[in-house]
């Protein structure tokens, strides 16, 4: 199966699925770092298939610091991460981190879709900016100006709650946790 790279289209974070999904950072130090980062990773995905078909999609985010790289998959279940963990992925690391070495992973949370606010019907608005941040775990964001969509997350452990929203604009938006979509990568359907 072919894989779509596209630099202009988010993911559906309300996806109709009832998988996984994994977050991640990575810390790269530069701006310059962090473009060669999104560069490689670009290459390394694109220029193969498809790595599994219970991988649904894959999203890249550029941290508004200049330094960090964001990552979220959505996966069909946790034995499809597995398989692909084990036969695929470490070819496309070695790959990215020959291009960029010293890449600092700070790790990866395995979560499920809570709850959250979720697009209005008809909203078309294009988000410039994706906030990722660490959540309340009893209390569901509220609608705010310019915020199109939160999708709040529990990590399978139930340790963490870390929310996912979707901005108009990173106007007036702290820069930590802020990022702007880099590649979203999908199979060929």
């Amino acid at each position: 199966m072919k894989t779509i790279a596209d630099a202009t289209t988010l993911p559906d974070p309300a996806g109709a699925y009832d998988g996984l999904v994994f977050l991640s950072t990575w810390s790269t130090g530069t701006p310059e770092r962090q473009r060669a980062t999104v560069d490689a990773i670009a290459e390394a995905w694109a220029s193969r298939p498809w790595p599994h078909e219970g991988l649904l999609s894959y999203t890249v985010y550029a941290g508004a610091d200049g330094s960090t790289v964001a990552h979220r998959s959505q996966w069909r279940d946790e034995e499809a991460y597995q398989d692909f963990f084990a036969r695929g992925r470490d070819e496309r690391n070695a790959e990215i981190d020959e291009a960029v070495p010293g890449i600092e992973r700070l790790g990866l949370h395995k979560t499920r879709l809570r709850d959250g606010v979720a697009r209005a019907a008809g909203d078309d608005r294009a988000a410039g900016a994706i906030v990722i941040t660490e959540g309340d775990r009893d209390k569901v964001p509220e609608a705010a100006p310019g915020l199109i969509s939160v999708h709040v997350h529990e990590t399978t452990d139930g340790a963490r709650v870390i929310d996912y929203a979707e901005w108009e604009s990173g106007e007036g938006l702290p820069e930590e946790g802020r990022y702007r979509l880099a590649y979203g990568f999908r199979p060929e359907r």
